[in-house]
């Protein structure tokens, strides 16, 4: 993954790069310009003082001794040149290079007559006999052997092939390879400085990263982590807007933990509130009246006291049980278990209570289930409350079944009962703290506690517990453990 120093890096080395290329070119181009320009400037008469003082056109015809002399001469001289003798219409009637190198038979008088007028700016390029393709700086003088009329012109290439060879070697040996190794130091150095210098620049940068993914790693919320791409910039955005859902989750649950907190506050205060109040009541009575009570009236309240002190321990045990399962440093005992033999150990532990209600309790426990892996005690408290709870709200000629059946792989415990059933608009809070539906309310005797500590135990285990009812018809509840072989093999 590139960090935005490598990247910096790599744009600086690119554009070092391309400027290099840029530098290079255009050097090469303006400097053979600049050489055409020097050369046709510094030979700009050449033509014009041979022409002055030789005569190659004689009574109209080319002096050919003289010719060949002045090739001679020029040619040892400078054998760059190449002289061309035309005829008033730029025909070719003599030069000075070898035989058959020649391929044009005509120059263009254009450029020579834009030449001798300086109409434009130097260099002026003409046409080479030798290669047509690639036009040449030149010199050029009119011939006038009477000093009027024109009979010729005396063309002068200035730079031929043999100059094009020279500079090529010259290129291939020196210029070239300079530009190469000086664009080689370039790019090193570029490399070793944006490394250097992007670095420091970054180093703040990359620090404020390394904060906000220290502090990201608090796991604030419930929301998973955020995929860190691109450089520091890349990733410190995805980290910060992570951190930014991180941190809304956690005020939202915050908010929740606080409501719910204020409704546990409420809840716990009335149902403590409820037996407090009526022991308080009865025992009071039992003393003030105690003369006058006849003994079944003073065993009666008794028992009515008795009785409210059991559900205030009840509920007191109930809250700190679901507050100890609450706490982050909770340790399970897992070990494996018939859950037939314990699901059918509490259906009969239930059956004099479910008699007394004049419900029917039934279980379901097939004996050739595997054994379960998990923690029997709280296992067996989640049953319990829901035993307890389908016991306590079906009415009486109505029946209750425990089932345990394996199910994708899981054992599937589940409790049905025929009650009055659990209305579409509860049933997202019925496992809520101090939660009581509209049949609950009725009922003094549950704390609204029972269902939530079954749920949060089902949830201590990895499982989950479901809850499937229609109002009139009764509801199930059901939550799954795995088997010892599957927990052993996952």
């Amino acid at each position: 993954m590139a960090t935005l120093r490598v990247r910096l890096t790599l744009a600086l080395v690119g554009l070092v790069l391309l400027l290099g290329i840029l530098h290079v070119g255009s050097t090469w181009i303006t400097t053979e310009a600049y050489i055409r320009e020097v050369n046709q400037k510094l030979n700009l008469d050449l033509a014009e003082k041979i022409a002055d003082e030789t005569s190659l056109i004689r009574a109209g015809s080319v002096d050919s001794a003289a010719l060949e002399h002045l090739f001679h001469s020029l040619m040892v001289i400078n054998p760059s040149i190449e002289l061309y003798l035309l005829d008033p219409e730029g025909r070719i009637l003599a030069f000075s290079a070898p035989a058959g190198k020649v391929q044009l038979e005509s120059v263009s008088l254009e450029p020579i007559q834009k030449f001798l007028e300086v109409a434009g700016e130097l260099p002026i390029l003409g046409d080479n006999p030798r290669n047509p393709d690639r036009g040449k700086v030149f010199s050029a003088a009119p011939i006038k052997p009477d000093g009027e009329s024109v009979e010729g012109y005396l063309y002068i290439v200035l730079g031929g092939d043999l100059y094009d060879s020279a500079a090529e070697r010259l290129a291939a040996s020196y210029i070239l390879r300079l530009s190469l190794w000086t664009g080689i130091a370039a790019v090193v150095v570029a490399v070793v400085a944006g490394l250097f210098i992007f670095g420091r620049l970054t180093r703040r940068l990359w620090a404020l990263h390394r904060k906000v993914t220290r502090f990201e790693s608090l796991q604030l919320g419930t929301r998973g982590p955020v995929a860190e791409t691109g450089d520091e910039i890349g990733r410190l955005e995805s980290t910060f807007d992570g951190l930014v859902d991180r941190v809304e989750a956690y005020l939202e649950e915050t908010e929740n933990l606080h409501r719910e907190r204020r409704e546990l506050v409420s809840s716990v205060s009335h149902d403590l509130r409820t037996p407090i109040a009526a022991l308080s009541g009865y025992l009071e009575t039992l003393q003030l009246k105690e003369e006058s009570l006849s003994p079944e009236e003073r065993r009666e309240y008794v028992e009515i006291a008795h009785r409210h002190s059991e559900r205030l321990a009840g509920l007191v045990d109930e809250l700190f049980e679901l507050t100890r399962l609450d706490a982050a440093d909770v340790e399970l005992s897992p070990e494996p278990f018939s859950i037939s033999e314990l699901v059918q150990d509490n259906v009969q532990r239930f059956q004099l209570q479910a008699e007394q209600q004049g419900v029917e309790l039934l279980g379901h426990t097939p004996e050739s289930l595997p054994p379960v892996l998990a923690d029997i005690r709280l296992i067996e408290r989640a049953l319990v409350n829901l035993i307890e709870n389908a016991i306590r709200f079906t009415p009486s000629g109505g029946r209750v079944e425990v089932g345990v059946a394996m199910e994708s792989g899981l054992i599937e415990i589940s409790v049905r009962d025929t009650g009055h059933g659990i209305s579409s608009t509860e049933l997202p809070r019925i496992f809520d703290r101090f939660y009581r539906g509209r049949s609950a309310k009725t009922d003094d005797r549950g704390s609204g506690l029972g269902l939530a500590i079954a749920h949060r135990i089902v949830e201590l285990h990895g499982g989950r517990i479901a809850v499937e009812s229609r109002e009139g018809e009764g509801s199930r509840f059901s939550f799954s453990l795995a088997a010892v072989e599957a927990a052993a093999a996952g």
